[in-house]
C-alpha cells in the first residue's frame, strides 16, 4: 500500500464544546475532509465521479477512539492510510495528531455505490489502480 496521506486543519472556536475541547463529532468532519483531500491528491473529483460515472462513496462503518483532547487553535494533522482496496470498498486507517501525539484514531470502511440505486458497485479499475 501507499504511505499515509497527511492534511492539516486548525481548530476553530466553532469546533469546540463548552469545555474548550474539540467536540467528538467534529473528528468525523476532520476525517471526512482528509479523505476528500486524499482522493483529490490522486486527481479524483467526487462530484465529477458522481456526475460522469454515477458513482459515490459512502461511509459504511467507522470505529473511533479518542486518546486526548485537542483544543482551540491547535494545528492538527489528519492522516489517511489505505489498509485494503477491494472491489467495492476501501478500508482506511485515519489518525488526528498534534505534533507526535495521537489525539484520535479511526478505522473507516468506505463503499462505492451507484448514485441512483445506492447499491454497491465495483470501482472502475483505473480508480483502484490509482489508489
Amino acid at each position: 500500500m501507499t504511505q499515509a496521506f497527511s492534511w492539516q486543519v486548525r481548530v476553530y472556536y466553532e469546533d469546540t464544546d463548552i469545555g474548550g475541547v474539540v467536540y467528538y463529532a467534529n473528528y468525523l468532519k476532520f476525517f471526512e475532509r482528509a479523505r476528500t483531500e486524499w482522493l483529490r491528491s490522486y486527481g479524483v473529483n467526487q462530484d465529477k465521479l458522481a456526475q460522469e460515472e454515477g458513482l459515490i462513496f459512502v461511509v459504511r462503518r467507522a470505529t473511533l477512539e479518542f486518546d486526548r483532547p485537542a483544543r482551540l487553535d491547535d494545528l492538527l494533522e489528519v492522516t489517511v492510510e489505505p489498509l485494503k482496496i477491494a472491489r467495492v470498498y476501501i478500508e482506511l486507517k485515519q489518525e488526528v495528531r498534534s505534533g507526535a501525539q495521537v489525539i484520535a484514531r479511526a478505522e473507516v470502511r468506505v463503499a462505492c455505490l451507484n448514485q441512483q440505486s445506492f447499491k454497491p458497485v465495483a470501482m472502475p479499475q483505473y480508480l483502484r489502480s490509482v489508489l
